[in-house]
């Protein structure tokens, strides 16, 4: 199975720097994602894996192998398009050999592998059929022996979920991880949906402006985001800024901008520093009333909304900010729009960071 390295790689298009200076390893066998905003330079950096954009500057190795000059079909990859790309044509049978047969390869040979591919993804029974004729889940796994039938153990993928709906989508984040990994590939999967990167990787790396903020597996991601950015692009974070007022070895006292005190766990911090706290919507916790304890913040519920088994309130504090947070659904316990309630956060699960030197705006922006 193949590694992939890049080293020090940069691509620019005119005065646009759309990769640069990157450098990445991903290692045999890997499920590796390239997650980001728009723009951020995900597809550019596959397409330079593939050969089909050339890097102005740097390294890119294949098994040990530089491949930097090398053509597309020379580099042994598989590539997954988004919407899949069948011809609507050709048969499951004509799609899948159509690489191997434009290519004048030997038909015993790549029908064989063909073949071989249909019968683990369970299609073996279906090589007659057209497109139109089969469901999401079936011309996904179509694309995918397609993009194998030459014996590419390398899969690029390129938002290979993008245009199906939202119930198909999350069903097939599974399948598509449990084929790549029962095949023996090693897989990189460009998205911009972080929830999609969480479910199917062995390791993430965020993107943003054509540089790499952090790597490492969706557990450490998610737990341990290296700046406001990640943490406020990989959910939905609640920003509150404030100043320590006072410390201990392993925690620290805010005070919010706006009023208000917190403690949450954290000994790095130095008094006086101005901080802002990242609290994601799924730590908040709400009571009803509107009587302040420690560690909680009064205020009022300002809009509610049912989203897909849970509900979603936005809380207007006393102190002015707002706050979000997401509370599984239940008939039996609910709060109503303008309801007086406290807000509290777990001290162990609120992150905390310096104010940004280039201010809020344009440290949480994806430009």
């Amino acid at each position: 199975m193949p590694e992939v390295k890049l080293v020090d790689v940069t691509k620019k298009y005119e005065s646009i720097v759309a990769v640069e200076g990157v450098n990445l390893h991903v290692a045999d066998g890997e499920y590796f994602t390239i997650v980001g905003p728009t723009s951020a330079g995900k597809t550019t950096t596959l397409m330079m894996i593939a050969g089909l954009v050339k890097p102005d500057c740097g390294s890119i190795y294949i098994n040990g192998k530089i491949v930097n000059d090398l053509l597309p079909e020379e580099r042994n990859i598989g590539f997954m398009f988004q919407g899949f790309e069948l011809f609507p044509h050709l048969s499951v049978w004509d799609n899948v050999t159509y690489g191997p047969f434009v290519k004048s390869w030997n038909p015993e040979v790549y029908g064989k592998s063909a073949r071989e591919m249909l019968e683990i993804v369970h299609l073996a029974g279906r090589f007659d059929a057209f497109p139109r004729e089969l469901s999401g889940g079936m011309q996904q796994r179509i694309a995918l022996v397609r993009a194998l039938t030459s014996g590419a153990r390398l899969l690029l993928l390129d938002e290979p979920l993008g245009s199906l709906d939202a119930k198909t989508r999350f069903e097939l984040r599974y399948e598509l991880r449990r084929l790549v990994k029962d095949l023996g590939l090693t897989a990189i999967h460009v998205t911009h949906d972080m929830e999609e990167a969480m479910t199917v990787s062995d390791r993430i790396a965020i993107l943003r402006k054509g540089k790499f903020l952090q790597v490492g597996n969706p557990l450490e991601v998610y737990s341990s985001p290296i700046n406001l950015f990640v943490a406020n692009f990989i959910s939905e974070t609640n920003l509150l800024e404030g100043i320590v007022k006072s410390k201990g070895e392993k925690w620290i006292n805010v005070e919010l901008k706006n009023g208000g005190n917190v403690r949450v766990t954290d000994g790095r911090r130095d008094m006086g520093e101005y901080v802002v706290l990242a609290v994601r919507s799924e730590n908040v916790i709400i009571h009803k009333g509107g009587v302040g304890k420690t560690n909680t913040l009064s205020g009022y519920i300002e809009s509610s909304k049912f989203i897909s088994g849970y509900i979603r309130y936005e809380v207007r504090l006393d102190n002015g900010d707002r706050i979000v947070l997401r509370k599984v659904a239940s008939r039996n316990h609910f709060f109503k729009v303008n309801e007086r309630v406290t807000a509290s956060f777990n001290p162990e699960k609120t992150l905390v960071y310096p104010y940004p030197e280039e201010g809020m705006e344009k440290a949480i922006s994806p430009d």
